[in-house]
């Protein structure tokens, strides 16, 4: 799935904002249609609906501090050294794979991602969190939000 700019560095910011606010930390999937977008983490319990503005407001913050979104190379072997497996989430990279791609909003979120993103976290439309729900069965949880709204 190809995604645009805005999608794909706002799923990083939004990321960051649930491992700050409800410490979820491993992505299990994501999806983009246009200016909508959902990131779905691994999380064993519903968050409340004041912990989900939280998220919010924290990832709107990290919009507003506009600070640098890194995209860089480094070995695999290094890489899992100095991050470990968190770069990775739920998405696989194959083993013949020696050097990784990673965006890196320094101190808030650093995943395996080839995409495409802002320079700048400022640069980023306004994210507003339009429905959640908790799969307690799958033991996640789905955020979908739209930007610049």
């Amino acid at each position: 799935m190809k995604m645009n700019k805005d999608v794909d560095s706002a799923l990083h910011i939004l990321k960051g904002a649930v491992q700050d606010v409800l410490g979820a930390t491993l992505t299990t999937s994501v999806f983009a249609d246009g200016p909508k977008g959902r990131l779905t983490v691994e999380m064993d319990h519903a968050p409340s609906d004041a912990e989900m503005q939280m998220v919010e407001e924290s990832a709107n913050r990290k919009i507003e501090q506009n600070v640098p979104i890194e995209m860089f190379k480094m070995d695999r072997e290094k890489a899992e050294l100095t991050y470990g497996d968190i770069i990775y989430d739920r998405f696989p990279v194959p083993d013949h794979v020696r050097e990784l791609t990673l965006t890196s909003i320094e101190g808030w979120n650093i995943n395996c991602c080839r995409g495409t993103h802002h320079k700048r976290t400022g640069t980023v439309p306004p994210i507003r969190i339009v429905k959640w729900r908790h799969r307690p069965s799958r033991e996640e949880l789905e955020i979908s939000f739209l930007l610049g709204q």
